[in-house]
């Protein structure tokens, strides 16, 4: 390993995130890469790789950072403490929300991350990192499916203990998540069909309600397969509109579900980040909008003090409010995911019940967050943190290797 700084995904985001110019450093990164192998460094590609992609420059990202990891496949983001415990990461080539941002649970502690990326083209090196427990960082998506049904064969007989299971991040996809949850008492996800393009133009032709076979209709939700943050996300109100939303979205493969009004009494949507570690629950954050398609950027937290009022109080009487109010079904959830780690997106509907948008192992859970807005953030934030330090120092001391799926299974049955 040579001695060439790697700043990481955490550490750059956080800068950007709070508006800093970092074009200074971007040059810097490509002088750097410019030089020979080992006077540049691999992680100098990688971080410009990082860079790029966070402003927008995806191709570019992919090409530089596939030399990078062409060059050499495990980087360390060293503890900022005396490193008490080692932990491999395995994950995946591919843009920023590729992987789970283990990152950013692990700033500022005596974790050691290791991070080993791994593909078709990126086999187990001969020699794996030294760790004390592993997690599988790899992201539900159309891509890294084969992947993830290769690392659970993989993984059975790894020589530390390993959290989260490929098999249950590979059926984190919409329309599985709704299958997984379906019937759960005090739980609503609504069933995600997937529909090719040539069907959804056949839709546009006809006087064709989606699901009209299954007794349901307009308004629906539409959104590219893997996409993610609104990208591509519609509520098509009637069959006309789905001429406008083709002609917007080239892709080939979409989810369409029921559209669910969450609105609450006030006329206003609220959404839920959720961190289940263990299958406890931690605040991630609140966003409140007057539009359906809420996310924390759009909500306009920043400009509302009446908002954070609302997300502080939410966050600060979490265990004894909301997660007290759902705690038979975000445990039934986790129960039926059975991962270890993993974020929703969620609501209350006005009767009560949990409405689930997304299971993730990748959403990003932080504390970016500028302190003289949201002081309320850091102390929840830092639970979250806490609580995945100590899943982490229990995993060391169970058995090696992954837990027996088929076992679990027949408990989850049972």
């Amino acid at each position: 390993m040579n001695s060439v700084t790697y700043h990481g995904l955490a550490r750059l985001m956080t800068r950007t995130y709070h508006g800093e110019d970092l074009t200074e450093l971007g040059q810097e990164l490509i002088q750097r890469a410019s030089r020979p192998p080992h006077e540049g460094g691999a992680e100098v590609l990688l971080d410009l790789a990082i860079l790029l992609h966070l402003r927008g420059f995806h191709e570019m990202a992919r090409d530089l950072q596939m030399q990078a990891l062409r060059q050499r496949q495990t980087y360390v983001l060293p503890a900022t403490r005396t490193p008490a415990l080692r932990l491999l990461a395995l994950m995946v080539p591919g843009e920023l929300n590729a992987n789970t941002p283990l990152e950013f649970l692990v700033e500022d502690s005596d974790i050691e991350l290791h991070q080993l990326f791994i593909s078709p083209e990126l086999l187990f090196p001969s020699q794996i990192p030294e760790h004390d427990v592993a997690m599988v960082a790899v992201g539900e998506s159309e891509q890294t499916l084969p992947l993830l049904r290769a690392l659970g064969q993989a993984l059975v007989h790894w020589p530390r203990p390993v959290l989260n299971h490929p098999a249950r991040i590979a059926g984190l996809t919409r329309d599985g998540v709704a299958l997984t949850l379906a019937g759960i008492p005090g739980v609503v996800a609504p069933m995600a069909q997937r529909v090719e393009r040539q069907i959804l133009e056949v839709w546009a032709q006809e006087a064709h309600a989606f699901g009209r076979e299954r007794g349901e209709a307009y308004p629906v939700i539409v959104r590219p397969i893997d996409s993610h943050a609104g990208t591509g996300l519609m509520k098509i109100e009637e069959r006309e509109g789905w001429r406008d939303y083709l002609a917007q979205n080239g892709e080939q493969a979409f989810f369409v579900s029921p559209f669910v009004d969450y609105r609450s009494s006030d006329g206003l949507f609220r959404k839920y980040r959720i961190a289940l570690v263990k299958g406890v629950p931690f605040a991630g954050h609140m966003a409140i909008s007057d539009h359906w398609m809420v996310h924390y950027l759009n909500g306009g937290m920043e400009g509302s003090e009446q908002k954070r009022s609302e997300e502080a109080h939410f966050m600060e009487h979490f265990d004894s409010g909301f997660a007290r109010r759902q705690a038979d079904s975000l445990a039934l959830v986790q129960r039926a995911l059975g991962l270890d780690y993993v974020v929703l997106d969620c609501a209350e509907l006005q009767d009560g019940r949990l409405l689930i948008f997304e299971a993730d192992s990748s959403a990003v859970v932080h504390g970016m967050d500028p302190v003289e807005l949201f002081p309320y953030k850091r102390p929840a934030i830092q639970k979250v943190f806490r609580a995945f330090r100590q899943m982490l120092e229990d995993a060391r001391h169970t058995a090696p290797g992954l837990p027996d799926i088929l076992r679990f299974e027949k408990d989850v049955g049972n």
